[in-house]
């Protein structure tokens, strides 16, 4: 996992950040009026609908879900494996190490806290599951809690778009909601797809689950190389072209685009493609709401706009998210919300060790991010 030139470091890494803190802003924006109906988030929030971070059922501001959770052990298993490689010479095991990474946060959603060892096995070793703001349930997806228990590494030099044999016919948007690390690798956008797509398959089995995740591993690397939000869609779509099976998805990302030349936002339109519960409906939401609010000054807005509807609106809100900070870097994202967002400083960190893996692939303290 070889990274490749991508211009100015200092924008690179702003946006590397951008895409992990903007992703849990939109998360813990959600995560509050999750389960509400249009209609009750505006009886609750007014005509407007949510307008900032507000407390959830146990009254604390700001905290994050699964969605954010799983997206930093995405992030760590990318860094242990491109260490690995580079120590050992030799790449291939990505698949095997993310599903390890994942196999860390259930072990987080199974635990109260941070076990008081560590070490004793491919599981339990790293600094990032000795978080303990880490070891909460949040409404985790059923598709991952048992695709995960299923045992299933994908075959890294397999065909994409097969059905996978774990929740086969599970396309839920537990794929895409943890794949934008994927495309902060500084790789090529089809070596994001793919990847992403083949570790969807770790917990879910359809298809398009898995082109979800690939397309927006693509989106995130085509933004990071400096392209436009309507020009990563784009060229994330024609990369879907060549896979059988992605009419699906293409669908719905086709749908995002033309929805967003139609001009003003509003939440019914937002909800004319979906809930967001299944994988290509929140990728084509979270992508509508950064195209039709597309600018630097936008974002606040467009992560709003993300998250007043009836669905999945925490998992769309990290998307856009993601998205929104890929495209504008940290620098952009709403300082009010940012400052009360749970696990900022962690995330910040693994955004730059990530940065650092790849632009330097550094010697890493002992145990930090073992190469398993």
């Amino acid at each position: 996992m070889n990274g490749t030139a991508w211009g100015d470091t200092a924008a690179r890494r702003s946006r590397i950040r951008g895409c992990l803190l903007g992703g849990a802003i939109g998360d813990a924006l959600g995560n509050p009026v999750e389960f509400l109906s249009l209609a009750g988030i505006r009886r609750a929030h007014g005509e407007e609908g949510v307008r900032g971070l507000t407390a959830d059922e146990d009254g604390v501001v700001g905290r994050v879900t699964d969605d954010t959770q799983m997206t930093l052990f995405t992030a760590e298993g990318l860094i242990r494996a491109h260490s690995r490689a580079m120590s050992k010479g030799i790449g291939g095991a990505e698949t095997a190490v993310i599903r390890h990474a994942y196999l860390r946060w259930l072990d987080t959603q199974n635990h109260p806290a941070p076990p008081a060892r560590g070490g004793e096995d491919l599981v339990r070793t790293g600094w990032l599951r000795m978080q303990p703001w880490l070891y909460a349930r949040r409404a985790p997806g059923n598709a991952c809690l048992t695709g995960l228990a299923a045992g299933h590494t994908p075959d890294p030099r397999g065909p994409i778009g097969e059905p996978g044999p774990v929740n086969t016919g599970s396309k839920g948007c537990g794929t895409v909601m943890r794949s934008a690390p994927f495309g902060l690798t500084g790789q090529h956008p089809a070596q994001c797809f793919e990847l992403a797509a083949r570790c969807a398959q770790i917990t879910h089995g359809h298809p398009t689950g898995a082109y979800a995740a690939g397309a927006l591993a693509a989106i995130v690397a085509y933004l990071l190389e400096g392209d436009s939000l309507p020009g990563s869609v784009l060229r994330a779509m024609d990369l879907l072209a060549r896979h059988r099976g992605h009419e699906e998805t293409t669908a719905a990302l086709r749908g995002a685009v033309e929805l967003a030349a139609q001009g003003a936002p509003s939440a019914e339109k937002v909800e004319s493609l979906g809930a967001g519960w299944v994988a290509e409906e929140a990728l084509a939401i979270a992508v509508y709401c950064a195209l039709v609010l597309p600018e630097a000054g936008q974002v606040g807005e467009s992560l709003l706009l993300s998250v007043n509807h009836s669905g999945d609106s925490d998992s769309t809100g990290a998307v856009c998210g993601n998205l929104l900070g890929a495209h504008h870097g940290d620098t952009c994202l709403p300082p009010a919300w940012l400052v009360r967002t749970e696990g900022r400083a962690v995330i910040a960190e693994v955004a730059d060790d990530l940065s650092l893996e790849f632009e330097h692939a550094p010697a890493w303290p002992e145990g930090r991010y073992p190469g398993c």
